[in-house]
């Protein structure tokens, strides 16, 4: 939206050559580089967390309007969208270390100038929009690169595994996001940005300590013209049925979801609730999140990846859906926990099974393609979030988005490929030779 299973499957070439078998046996706690690397990427997705939190409050300050801050959140997060499929060329062709330091040092300075002009006063809604852009397009750059050194440094056994801890890393990051934000914006409204900053600069430091080698031999790749490799990525993930519908029905999914969120955090914040207070409704959903990443592994174990989608975006309807009937504070706390509980499980089924049955060279460009379907929803999210609060208050932005979300949960329910995912035992029976081979 990823841990252990009944039975491991068969070893797959890694992209360092090791022998994925006898790394299964060796636990991730004792994974020196992916220890590093969640290191990093937990102290950035605290950091994020926390100014997320804050961004669209700042942005609605700094312009008076819920459009407006809308149009500042997109123009920000169109960044990641131009930046994506060139990032995942980029990331099969490079060192992934030096390109994982490098994106995340150049965000870590970009949120320190909001940090600094909020101090010196000079701070502008252009200027927060400029730097959500270029710190959008260094987190374009930076998600495949770590995609593809997940694969490199975590054996296939262990991926659902990885990929389920990383959701509860970011589902802890969110539950402290939210309050801590809250106090921090309360203090000054720029404190909060500084979380971004520690998060990235760690996340650069860890990345630097890392000494096994995240790529393979990348003298084919980059012997490609890069549209060449562009084209032969997309024609990878194009071929597949099953990438072809999570490509364009998850983008509709991501931003009905970030959309309502979006919308209720500004209707809280116009109707005057506590900044505190709304950092609690995130709170609630990250706890949720987590205890969604404690039983996703034997839910992913047992069940197919079908049967894990539609129960998930089933729930999220459901809640959501009585949400837009109640409208009221203590609901959205308490439906918003019940509606994200399944979502980890989505996403590490998915995640641990594209990256199993993916061939080493072409992780990064599959991260970034499959990353649209995110990273087009970031741009879309704040305005049809805003722009429906402006247009008819919460009830719009929530019976709206509640009908476009089940639309796209049967259309979901209808995609054969979807259907036939088996579980963690049987995906490496579905990995795909590197086009061309």
């Amino acid at each position: 939206m990823t841990e252990t299973q009944a039975a491991a499957p068969p070893p797959i070439a890694s992209e360092t050559g090791t022998d994925d078998a006898a790394e299964a046996n060796t636990p991730l706690r004792r994974n020196r580089p992916y220890l590093l690397l969640m290191t990093g990427l937990t102290t950035q997705s605290l950091g994020g967390s926390i100014t997320r939190f804050a961004v669209p409050l700042l942005a609605l300050e700094l312009t008076g309007s819920a459009a407006a801050a809308g149009v500042v959140a997109a123009v920000g997060q169109t960044g990641a969208l131009l930046a994506a499929l060139p990032a995942g060329v980029v990331a099969d062709r490079v060192d992934r270390r030096r390109l994982v330091v490098g994106s995340a040092a150049v965000a870590a300075v970009l949120w320190a100038t909001v940090v600094l002009a909020g101090v010196l006063g000079g701070l502008t809604a252009w200027h927060l929009a400029l730097v959500l852009f270029g710190a959008a397009v260094a987190t374009a750059f930076l998600d495949p690169a770590i995609s593809g050194a997940f694969r490199a440094v975590v054996p296939p056994a262990q991926l659902p595994t990885a990929y389920a801890t990383a959701q509860g890393r970011d589902a802890v990051a969110g539950m402290l996001g939210g309050p801590l934000g809250g106090v921090l914006y309360g203090v000054a409204h720029v404190v909060p940005m500084i979380g971004a900053v520690v998060g990235e600069a760690v996340t650069a430091l860890c990345a630097a300590f890392v000494r096994e080698p995240l790529n393979g031999d990348v003298a084919d790749q980059r012997a490609l013209r890069p549209v060449v490799a562009l084209r032969q990525g997309l024609r990878f993930v194009w071929s597949l049925p099953l990438f072809r519908a999570c490509l364009g029905m998850f983008v509709v999914v991501n931003v009905a979801l970030s959309g309502m969120l979006i919308g209720i955090h500004l209707e809280l914040a116009g109707s005057g609730t506590s900044p505190v207070l709304i950092g609690v409704l995130d709170t609630v959903a990250a706890g949720s999140m987590l205890l969604g990443a404690v039983i996703a592994p034997p839910l992913v174990a047992r069940l197919r990846l079908g049967v894990l989608t539609v129960l998930a975006l089933g729930l999220l309807v459901a809640a959501f859906a009585a949400m837009a009937v109640v409208q009221e504070y203590l609901a959205y706390v308490v439906l918003v926990g019940v509606g994200v509980l399944l979502v980890p499980a989505v996403n590490a089924a998915m995640a641990g099974y594209t990256a199993a049955i993916t061939p080493a060279e072409m992780q990064g460009r599959l991260a970034s393609v499959l990353g649209l379907s995110g990273v087009a929803a970031m741009p879309l999210a704040p305005l049809v979030g805003g722009t429906l609060l402006d247009a008819g208050g919460i009830g719009a932005v929530l019976g709206v988005l509640v009908a476009l979300l089940a639309a796209t949960t049967v259309a979901l329910a209808l995609v054969r490929a979807l259907w036939r995912v088996g579980t963690p035992d049987t995906w490496a029976d579905d990995a795909l030779p590197m086009p061309g081979a």
